[in-house]
């Protein structure tokens, strides 16, 4: 039977405006980073896609090394697209990166036009499409001069490539200068997507006031720290959890350095009538300049764990300040 949408979709899940653009985006958005590469069974990741659709969930983030291996997660998306999506794609927010590596010599990584831009044709391909909604710089060069990354990411929208052109793992300094430079295309920066969880802070001194100063957009990445801020890990480590995966990115040791703070943070979560992955992302879009959480999965029960967040009161100071306590252990 072929595949048709919820009717009721777009009732389910709240849309936030990004920034000062005219787009908005789920609260909660769906990353491909894990679990819908070449070593990963399709027909989960498929199932994942569409009923992550189906609760409203339109924005579906990708990147050209996500897999494994590299360049696989695009083509299994790319297959679900053909196969189930087209009618619907103009109700689909799809972005892709260039910045990491992906092929061998001097131009298969980093910020030049040559790699930008040709990373960008290949990503096309992969997933059928004659565009993407969101092009990223998926890393700032320390080599290559800003000036030119920002113009391969210019040259993606007026070439028609891209609609709208974001950043990734940029500090402060660095978005402000690319959001300045886009402006000089008549181009603005429309999104920063940076890694944020209550394990990892970065973003609220600097970037944070800069964001909003510039009228940029934020989706944070591993909301969840891979699966640490999750009941995974609660009573050890399952043989197919991430943390014991080879090809993974957590590794074993930081999970049991965290597990006093995982376990004391559950704890506020069933206070609150919630798991421990609701509470850390609900804790991610309390900021205002936080536009969506980007969460992983490999299952569909997760999806709707996480969507259950969006249900969550709105926290209390005196429960604020025991997150605080937790975390400054």
């Amino acid at each position: 039977m072929s595949y048709r949408p919820a009717d009721n979709r777009y009732e389910k899940t709240p849309y936030v405006r990004c920034g000062r653009s005219g787009l908005k985006l789920p609260e909660i958005s769906l990353g491909l980073w894990h679990n819908f590469g070449g070593v990963d069974v399709e027909e989960n990741a498929r199932a994942m896609i569409l009923h992550s659709f189906d609760q409203g969930i339109t924005h579906f983030d990708l990147a050209n090394n996500y897999g494994p291996p590299p360049g696989s997660a695009e083509e299994t998306f790319g297959r679900v697209l053909k196969r189930d999506l087209l009618p619907w794609r103009d109700e689909l927010i799809i972005s892709t990166k260039a910045g990491y590596h992906m092929w061998k010599g001097p131009y298969g990584e980093w910020g030049s036009r040559k790699y930008m831009l040709s990373s960008l044709d290949q990503s096309l391909e992969r997933m059928g499409l004659d565009y993407v909604d969101i092009f990223y710089s998926h890393r700032p060069d320390p080599d290559t001069p800003l000036e030119e990354t920002v113009g391969a990411l210019a040259t993606a929208v007026q070439s028609g490539r891209a609609l709208y052109v974001g950043i990734s793992n940029y500090d402060a300094t660095r978005t402000r200068e690319a959001s300045r430079l886009l402006r000089e295309w008549k181009i603005p920066c429309l999104i920063h997507q940076p890694r944020y969880n209550m394990f990892d802070r970065w973003i609220e001194p600097e970037l944070c006031p800069a964001l909003s100063e510039e009228g940029i957009g934020c989706i944070v990445f591993s909301p969840l720290a891979q699966g640490m801020l999750t009941g995974r890990y609660l009573d050890g480590l399952p043989e197919d959890s991430r943390a014991v995966k080879s090809h993974g990115f957590l590794k074993e040791a930081a999970v049991r350095e965290q597990l006093p703070k995982i376990k004391a943070l559950n704890e506020v979560a069933q206070a609150r009538g919630q798991t421990l992955a609701q509470l850390a992302i609900a804790w991610v879009l309390r900021l205002p300049e936080v536009t969506s959480a980007l969460i992983g999965a490999s299952r569909v029960a997760q999806i709707d764990d996480c969507l259950a967040a969006l249900d969550a009161p709105a926290f209390s100071d005196e429960e604020l300040a025991k997150i605080e306590t937790i975390l400054a252990e």
